[in-house]
């Protein structure tokens, strides 16, 4: 615990609790509501009783739903088995406890998504990470060069959080050559599948089936953020232990939320998409005549450099001008960036790109 941080995030979330009208960049949530149909399917499932504990791998009907979904999202795929998690953050504790002895190696990229780094310093490994600025890409290039004899797993994060940064699919068959290569497991973290705007997303286990751990969810999709739901999927050895584990830990994903779970895969999404897809133009636009920053092509976040000072300075400075952005030190072990969540009405967006470019060009 000596190495685990308090997160750079929840102190931002306290400091909009105490900023009156702040402009808000700060939370990684969508800025929409939970769709009806989901909604009504959760209270349907409470006033029926379905209030109980189900099985630790989930329902027999949200196993299927996700299996019928992997199958026609994934080229096919549904892995060896797959079960139902506490959101994807529950599925990353319980594969790197399961997955990570004292002294392994985790290959994570950096910039990387703040979970990675501090649970596999509670698992006793040791995370390595790959300098993948400016572009963003844990390419096979980078990710070979960091390969050691005590390699134990590489951690993939597509379209990422941070930087926004989503992986074609010849980059992932190039990935998945090294991977395989040095027969190291992978896993896939995909929980903003939905927001890849350039380019039809791609999934690693379409391309590396054979070792890839697959960990989805319902949170940013269908702005299930505080439902916790999420799945687990790959090879049945590694998922038969994540279930023990979970017998001993979750007992099971809330029961409840489970069955809005089907409902969800039920809801096209597509409209959000391309909402989002707006929002990342508008603010990549307005910022790119103020500061160094790749276009994100995904998910909802955006990773500019900040244009004097450190992160830790520069974010010190636009909390005073009543902005909330994240030090890209939070999910980096550079102090060069600052995180951006384009994830709220574009009133606020317009907002933030004016002080935000003011705040630049005034200098340090």
């Amino acid at each position: 615990m000596a190495k685990i941080d308090s997160s750079g995030i929840r102190k931002v979330f306290d400091l909009a609790a105490r900023i009156k009208d702040p402009i808000n960049l700060s939370i990684g949530q969508p800025h929409y509501d939970v769709p009806d149909a989901v909604k009504d399917a959760c209270i349907d499932a409470i006033r029926t009783g379905k209030n109980r504990y189900t099985p630790t791998q989930g329902t027999q009907q949200l196993r299927d739903k996700v299996k019928w979904y992997l199958e026609k999202s994934r080229g096919g795929w549904t892995g060896e088995d797959l079960f139902i998690v506490s959101g994807t953050s529950g599925g990353i504790m319980l594969a790197l406890l399961v997955l990570v002895d004292e002294g392994d190696e985790v290959i994570i990229s950096d910039p990387y998504f703040v979970m990675y780094k501090h649970l596999v310093n509670l698992c006793a490994g040791k995370p390595v990470f790959v300098d993948t600025y400016p572009d963003f890409k844990l390419t096979a290039d980078r990710v070979e060069k960091a390969i050691t004899p005590k390699t134990k797993l590489v951690i993939v994060n597509s379209p990422n959080n941070p930087s926004g940064a989503v992986y074609t699919r010849s980059e992932l068959a190039a990935l998945a050559g090294v991977l395989d290569k040095h027969n190291l497991l992978a896993i896939s973290d995909e929980i903003y599948e939905f927001f890849s705007y350039d380019e039809k997303f791609t999934s690693l286990v379409e391309v590396y089936p054979q070792g890839t751990l697959l960990l989805g969810g319902f949170s940013k999709t269908w702005s299930m953020t505080g439902w916790r739901l999420g799945y687990a999927a790959g090879p049945g050895d590694v998922i038969r232990e994540m279930i023990t584990l979970q017998q001993y830990s979750f007992v099971c994903a809330p029961s409840m939320v489970q069955e809005s779970g089907v409902a969800a895969l039920d809801v096209d999404p597509i409209p959000y998409r391309e909402e989002y897809r707006r929002k990342r133009d508008l603010i990549y636009e307005g910022l790119v005549k103020s500061f160094e920053v790749h276009k994100p092509g995904g998910a909802f976040y955006i990773f500019p450099k900040v244009p004097w000072g450190t992160d830790e300075t520069f974010v010190t400075r636009a909390i005073e001008k009543g902005i909330l952005v994240i030090p890209g030190s939070v999910f980096s072990e550079k102090h060069t960036h600052f995180r951006i969540s384009y994830a709220t009405d574009e009133r606020m967006i317009r907002r933030g790109i004016d002080t935000l470019c003011a705040l630049a060009d005034q200098g340090e």
